[in-house]
Formats: C-alpha cells, structure tokens, sequence
C-alpha cells in the first residue's frame, strides 16, 4: 500500500509516529512517499530521517519502501501566495503537488502527520475508486463550519484516498493550486 505524507522537519515524529501504527495493522508492504520543502527558512525533511524511517519499515513491516521528494523548487513555482498568511502552514499545500512527481503511484493514501492507524484499513484501502479522483471520510465538525449542515458534503482533508491516474488525467490538483 502506499501512503504520502507532507511537511518539514517538524514534523518527523508526527511521520514516524503514523508509519508504526500503519506498521502494526497491516501485513502488506507500506511504501511511504513524503514530500519535502525548504518555505521561508522551514527546514526540509531529510535524508538521515528518510533511512531511519527506511530502517524501521523493514524491520517491521514486510518491506516496503520510503521515498522522500524535495519539492522546494516546484513550490516555489507555483507558489501559492493568498495561502501563505494564514493559520495553516504552506506544507499542508504540500499535497496539492502529488500530481507534479511522476514517481508518485496511481493509487495512494494521503495522511496528515497527526494521524494514527488504530484498527486494520485494508478494506478501506482497497476500496474502488477507479472511476473518482478523490475518496475522503466525513468531517463531523467541519460540516458546521465549511460544509452543508444537512447535506453532510465536507471531508477531512487529513486523510484522502487518492487516485493519481484519474487526479492527472483532470487535472484536478493544478486546479487546486490556481484557486
């Protein structure tokens, strides 16, 4: 299974912390893909934590790969300057740029470094999304507050089962970025 996450270097343990309950209640391989940037003197994440996660992943998972992308310049290039000053920090906009790496797979499961694995996922994983770009789980807060109330339409932008194929071929996220 592959699973993407984003940030800097605040927030390894959020990272390490996600991939060991991924860890504990699966038995596939997890092949992490993180993504990376250098954003007003925030420092990346790097090498030395991608091999030590590398080393944890295989000792105790069943393989499984991690793959750490810097995307500092391709930010840079779409740099996305209304979000810049708001309560969120710019690598939550991270995400928005999964379509931009090519190594990036067709299928993959976007979390936030705050969240953990407490039950096996496997079916919620290998849920069909072949023909929708995005699958996502429920806010219950945030319907009160972006949403609508009755028609219960706003997900948790924390955890996003992607299907990058469908994402490239829309061009979903390139829409995301210019709005």
């Amino acid at each position: 299974m592959n699973i993407l996450f984003c940030g800097d270097a605040n927030v390894g343990d959020g990272i390490f912390l996600s991939v060991l309950s991924i860890l504990k209640h699966t038995d596939r391989d997890a092949d992490i893909y993180i993504l990376t940037a250098s954003i007003d003197g925030h420092t990346p994440v790097g090498p030395d934590f991608a091999d030590r996660l590398q080393g944890t992943v295989r000792e105790k998972g069943n393989g499984g790969t991690v793959r750490l992308f810097d995307i500092t310049e391709l930010f840079g290039s779409y740099r996305p300057e209304p979000n810049m000053d708001t309560r969120f920090t710019p690598f939550c906009m991270l995400r928005l740029f999964a379509d931009l790496v090519p190594e990036i797979p067709d299928k993959i499961l976007y979390l936030d470094t705050d969240v953990l694995c407490r039950a096996p996922f496997d079916d919620m994983y290998d849920t069909d999304i072949s023909s929708v770009e995005i699958a996502g789980v429920p806010d219950r807060y945030g319907k009160w507050f972006f949403g609508n109330v009755l028609r219960h339409d706003y997900f948790n932008s924390g955890v996003l089962l992607m299907n990058m194929k469908k994402i490239r071929e829309s061009g979903l996220l390139g829409k995301c970025r210019e709005m």
